[in-house]
């Protein structure tokens, strides 16, 4: 039986054209171009023909071919244009919805006001010095003119520990530290030891604690900042000065500062610093004072030779006045919605 190539390519097309699937395009390439096809086949017969019906033949199945095989990548190309669309339909990302906007943590309010005082104070000269939590009575209390039985000790709910299971320590009481002002003391030990000093430039942030029940304006954990000048010749008018600094570098130039006689056992004499409000009232910020001369003593320094100021507030109250916040309590619930504004 003679087959006619042009007959092949006519229904091999057709059936490319009618192909519903890759699979069964690649069954039909098999079928009308693979080794076993009919095509392949006919070239058997070509050593029982003339040379010019060879060549005829020749040309007709490889326009044959040629057809089958732009019919295959014509369908094939249909067939994977139509199921790419419909992966997209499937997939389809609406490029104008609007997604939440990713959400980025950040300082603690009370954190940030601790390094942004810190700035303030290291461009005005000072330095950042710090010490233990966890104090020895003499350091928190003896050294700063607070003997055992002196009064102002009640001043402070003090929240000491047991360690009478401790070796090395002998009679000596330890406490969780009620202000920073003990890093002042070993300030002073420190620089007279390795020589670094006086003069001495330093400001002491920290934590501390007071057996106190929270409120609006108490916590009983709290951060404190204080600040030790010792040199010679420095005067009250020194620590005013460098408090009506601090106040305008850290509030604004149209803040001013004042002082009022107060009592503290470690300075003499002593005052409270307030700042003005935007109010024409004034705002309590903290205590300083003229170091006094016991406790320069302490600290192993001449009081003939050496004089020096001291001041020291709280960091939470300071974030308290700056951001108008009304409870200190806010500071510590962790109440994403109260921190995120900060």
């Amino acid at each position: 039986m003679t087959v006619d190539p042009q007959q092949i390519a006519v229904e091999g097309a057709a059936a490319f054209v009618a192909a519903e699937s890759l699979t069964e395009i690649h069954e039909l390439e098999l079928q009308y171009l693979g080794p076993q096809s009919l095509l392949s086949g006919m070239k058997a017969s070509f050593r029982d023909l003339e040379p010019q019906e060879r060549k005829v033949l020749g040309s007709q199945m490889n326009a044959a071919r040629q057809q089958l095989e732009l019919a295959a990548q014509d369908s094939r190309s249909k067939l994977e244009s139509a199921a790419r669309a419909a992966q997209l339909a499937t997939e389809r990302v609406d490029l104008t919805e609007t997604l939440a906007k990713a959400t980025v943590g950040h300082s603690h309010v009370i954190t940030q006001t601790w390094e942004r005082l810190e700035d303030v104070f290291c461009s005005m000269g000072f330095t950042v010095a710090d010490g233990p939590e966890v104090e020895t009575d003499w350091f928190n209390f003896e050294a700063l003119n607070l003997p055992p039985a002196h009064p102002a000790r009640s001043l402070w709910d003090t929240l000491y520990l047991d360690s009478s299971q401790l070796e090395g320590l002998g009679e000596e009481q330890l406490l969780l530290r009620t202000h920073t002002s003990p890093v002042q003391i070993r300030s002073m030990l420190r620089a007279v030891r390795d020589g670094s000093g006086p003069p001495i430039y330093v400001v002491c942030p920290g934590r501390v604690y007071r057996r106190d029940t929270a409120d609006a304006t108490h916590l009983p954990v709290f951060h404190q900042i204080e600040g030790l000048v010792i040199d010679r010749g420095i005067t009250m008018g020194d620590l005013a000065g460098t408090i009506e600094s601090f106040v305008k570098a850290y509030f604004g130039d149209e803040m001013t500062s004042r002082l009022r006689p107060s009592y503290f056992p470690f300075t003499e004499p002593s005052a409270e610093f307030d700042i003005s409000a935007a109010d024409g009232s004034w705002l309590e910020v903290g205590g300083c004072g003229m170091v006094h001369p016991n406790v320069l003593r302490a600290g192993g320094l001449d009081p003939q030779e050496w004089s020096g100021f001291a001041f020291g507030f709280g960091i939470d109250r300071l974030a308290k006045i700056r951001y108008g916040v009304e409870d200190l309590r806010e500071f510590v619930t962790n109440d994403v919605r109260f921190l995120s504004q900060f």
